[in-house]
């Protein structure tokens, strides 16, 4: 039938659905997991489940007392199984606070899950929850009446699945219609001399809501189909917002590589936009992001191209992380090679990131490019950098990111 880990508690649940009268049941299916038990193995997998048990037991703690909750796994599918044991006559909780623990599970998974499932999933973490109740029926087993309550939760997660993702739509459709983001400008400085020689502009969401991560804001916008109408507002809103900026220095500007498709990155468009923004065009920066692969270089050349005609500049972020990086670097020659974060943290006692940030700046040396080492945020990695010759660096440990204005519209509904 289906089996709990670990298998004695079976009984535990089978007692307190005959004592209660009923058992109310959220299913959370955990299947993206799957990919860290492939990639890193089944410790890997096993660590990252438990934080994610531990995650939902907190959170389900908040509405069931201790001794009414058991908190497990259903294998071999892979499921998170929380069983409540409230009397059958709560009828207030079968009906209503159990929907809204569900949606508050999933809630809190998607703000803290990927922080749980680090360093083995780096992207936004949404897993769907079910909800069953089961009411005790002494003609039936009790394994039985379980088994369905579990398969009907499991229904209703894959309902919740499609009912996430017309929320998430809709949330980031208001986000685009009323331009209701937020736009920081951190700063890039010189190593050496500490002086500021540019800013990247850096967009989030409402403040609070689920979409203030811009992980998860873009994510939501790829699911809705959206993610070319988000990347070109932030690069708009990004530029209305730059006059708070200190005349004379560089804006690097995040560009995925769908948005060869802007007619604002063409000549003529790049022109106008410089004209209208009262910029220069060696104060553009357009940096490109390689948290979309680029599919087609011999198109996406066309975009830098277009840019070095009129004087733009091209970066390619998180460089060392992977091979569409490195082959970005090789098929665009960047003017700017920035380093992913995850190569500077620590990298003043690890041998190994070091000598991956040494052969970057050779090969940003060799093409003319200069190396930007993202996500500083301590002395000792800042003298690091130095001495492997890297000449500019953003981060912590330089200030807290300059703040442009914050729109005026509402936040969207969560």
């Amino acid at each position: 039938m289906f089996s709990l880990q670990p298998d004695q508690k079976l009984d535990q649940i089978v007692a307190g659905l005959a004592s209660r009268g009923a058992v109310g049941l959220l299913l959370i299916e955990a299947g993206p997991l799957e990919r860290i038990e492939r990639r890193y193995g089944g410790a890997a997998h096993q660590q990252a489940m438990d934080g994610l048990v531990n995650l939902v037991r907190d959170v389900a703690l908040e509405v069931v007392p201790a001794e009414n909750l058991l908190v497990t796994e259903e294998r071999p599918r892979g499921a998170i199984l929380v069983f409540m044991f409230q009397p059958r006559s709560d009828s207030h909780f079968y009906t209503a606070k159990i929907r809204t623990l569900a949606d508050r599970i999933a809630s809190q998974i998607r703000r803290q899950g990927r922080r749980v499932v680090y360093p083995f999933l780096r992207e936004p973490l949404a897993l769907p929850v079910g909800v069953a109740i089961a009411l005790h029926n002494p003609t039936i087993k009790a394994e039985r009446q379980l088994l369905r309550a579990i398969e009907q939760a499991r229904t209703d997660a894959k309902l919740e699945v499609g009912l996430q993702t017309r929320r998430g739509a809709r949330q980031v459709l208001k986000l685009i219609l009323s331009r209701a983001l937020s736009v920081r400008y951190e700063p890039i400085v010189h190593l050496e001399t500490a002086q500021v020689i540019g800013f990247e502009a850096l967009t989030r969401g409402p403040e609070r809501s689920e979409l203030a991560n811009p992980m998860q804001l873009f994510h939501e916008a790829e699911a809705a189909g959206l993610l070319f109408e988000l990347d070109c507002l932030c690069r708009t809103l990004a530029l209305e917002r730059a006059g708070v900026l200190p005349p004379g220095k560089m804006l690097f500007l995040n560009c995925l590589p769908t948005a060869i498709g802007d007619p604002n990155l063409r000549v003529e468009g790049l022109r106008k936009v410089l004209e209208s923004h009262s910029l220069r065009p060696s104060d553009l920066v357009l940096e490109i992001s390689e948290s979309e692969s680029i599919e087609n270089f011999g198109v996406f050349r066309e975009v830098s191209d277009a840019c070095r005609e009129v004087g733009v500049r091209i970066a390619i972020d998180d460089a060392g992380t992977g091979y569409a990086s490195l082959e970005a670097i090789m098929e665009i020659t960047p003017d700017f090679i920035k380093t992913d974060m995850s190569l500077v943290r620590g990298i003043d006692s690890d041998p190994p990131r070091q000598e991956v940030v040494r052969a970057l700046a050779t090969v940003a040396r060799g093409i003319g490019a200069q190396v930007i080492a993202e996500g500083i945020e301590t002395e000792a990695e800042l003298r690091a950098l130095r001495e492997l010759g890297v000449r500019y660096g953003q981060g912590f440990y330089f200030g807290d990111a300059t703040q442009a204005q914050n729109p005026k519209h509402g936040e969207p509904e969560s």
